[in-house]
């Protein structure tokens, strides 16, 4: 072999050396990336604020309610008119309605009566003031009888002796007739006041009675005294068709309800307010003040702001589990009003606990432990590599971590060392 030969010989040699060596290159290059960087679910690391809320379930409620009751001596009570729970009412509207015919039929006959004795007391008034004329016109002629038996006694000197005693005897007898007369218009006038005062007594009596029935009357009418929105009380006296333990239905039409029966509830809607109730586990993280946000189920269109005003200090069992953890009641101001909110209506509630700005934060699935220390597997561009960082905050949907990792890095949601053992 020439000399030029063998050059072009050791010149294609040291060219084939180094392809195959860049294809063994790139092919374990790309190996290498395909066993590290395997096609796992990942995520961006996120930059921002960190919120902490504690959730639970709450209740639209009035604090401030009137329970409309029926009344105590109205006798038979039947509901003939009866709102329906939800309806709106103003201040005056009828809500409940009792027959009165029962009442109005007593109130017509205590009504005749009361006339009764007020004609009565006129025909007292008329029969008096007819006796005290004829006893003045009587009075006036037994004065007159005893002026006339005066004057003839005068002349007793003029007359015999027997003459002069009868007229003596005719003016004693007209004076006592005067005197007579005078006792008998007395007499006459206290029995006519005393028939008049029964008569006034009776009278009063009757149109007691007439007040009285128709104060009677209008208890059978109960207006709403505010504005708000009817809520229907339950019939615990009809029970009819439900089982033992099974709710009391609510009064309805038609229904006979006892006195002091309460038919229906009358929320304030100013004063409408989140109720809910709070794990003790979570009863230290919450304080009076926090923000809160309320979604109800019945307004998915909007989300409610507002604050914690109150929680309580006594745990109480909720019997609502089994067994019974212990809660707080916490009751809840909200910032803005809804006309279409209603006491009863559920909502979510979420009180913000903590707020931390500035931080860097991952799902919990990115954080894997390996020992004693938390790793998290980060992408590049020869595959995922692990990285150690500390958890400084946790929730059920995030984590703030800190360490070797910036905004924009995405980390594997899945362990990339437990999936490639698997493929092993």
């Amino acid at each position: 072999m020439t000399n030029h030969s063998r050059k072009r010989w050791k010149k294609w040699r040291n060219f084939s050396f180094l392809g195959i060596f860049i294809l063994l290159a790139v092919g374990g290059g790309a190996y290498h990336f395909t066993r590290r960087a395997p096609d796992l679910p990942n995520e961006e690391v996120k930059f921002g604020e960190f919120l902490d809320y504690v959730q639970m379930r709450g209740e639209m409620k009035a604090l401030k309610s009137i329970v409309m009751t029926a009344p105590a001596r109205a006798g038979d009570l039947q509901i003939i008119k009866l709102l329906k729970s939800g309806t709106l009412v103003r201040k005056g509207d009828i809500v409940v309605q009792f027959d009165t015919s029962n009442l109005q039929g007593t109130l017509n006959e205590r009504k005749s009566a009361l006339r009764q004795a007020e004609a009565e007391i006129e025909r007292t008034k008329a029969q008096a003031k007819l006796q005290e004329e004829q006893n003045v016109t009587l009075v006036m002629q037994r004065k007159y009888d005893v002026e006339r038996a005066s004057l003839e006694a005068s002349k007793q000197e003029i007359l015999s002796k027997i003459d002069g005693e009868k007229n003596k005897l005719l003016l004693s007898n007209a004076e006592q007739l005067v005197v007579e007369t005078d006792q008998k218009v007395i007499s006459d006038r206290d029995g006519f006041a005393a028939d008049a005062a029964a008569g006034q007594h009776k009278r009063n009596a009757e149109r007691y009675e007439v007040t009285e029935t128709e104060h009677r009357i209008s208890e059978m009418t109960l207006r709403a005294p505010l504005d708000g929105m009817v809520t229907l009380l339950p019939n615990f006296r009809n029970r009819s068709g439900f089982g033992f333990g099974s709710n009391a239905p609510e009064f309805k039409e038609g229904d006979k309800a006892y006195p002091h029966a309460a038919i229906a509830e009358l929320p304030d809607l100013s004063t409408l307010k989140v109720t809910a109730r709070i794990d003790e586990t979570d009863r230290g993280r919450i304080k009076v003040g926090n923000p809160v946000k309320v979604n109800v189920d019945a307004l998915p269109d909007r989300e409610l702001e507002g604050k914690v005003d109150e929680i309580s200090t006594l745990a109480r069992n909720d019997f609502s589990t089994w067994p019974p953890p212990k809660n707080f009641d916490v009751i809840i101001t909200l910032n803005q009003r809804d006309p279409r909110l209603r006491p009863g209506m559920s909502a979510n509630v979420r009180v913000l606990v903590e707020q931390v700005p500035d931080s860097l934060m991952i799902k919990p699935e990115a954080l894997f432990q390996r020992e004693r220390h938390y790793v998290v597997f980060v992408l590049g561009q020869a595959g995922y590599s692990p990285r150690v960082v500390q958890v400084l905050r946790r929730t059920k949907g995030q984590m703030v971590i800190s360490g070797n990792l910036k905004k924009g890095d995405r980390v594997a949601l899945k362990d990339p060392e437990a999936m490639e053992e698997k493929r092993k």
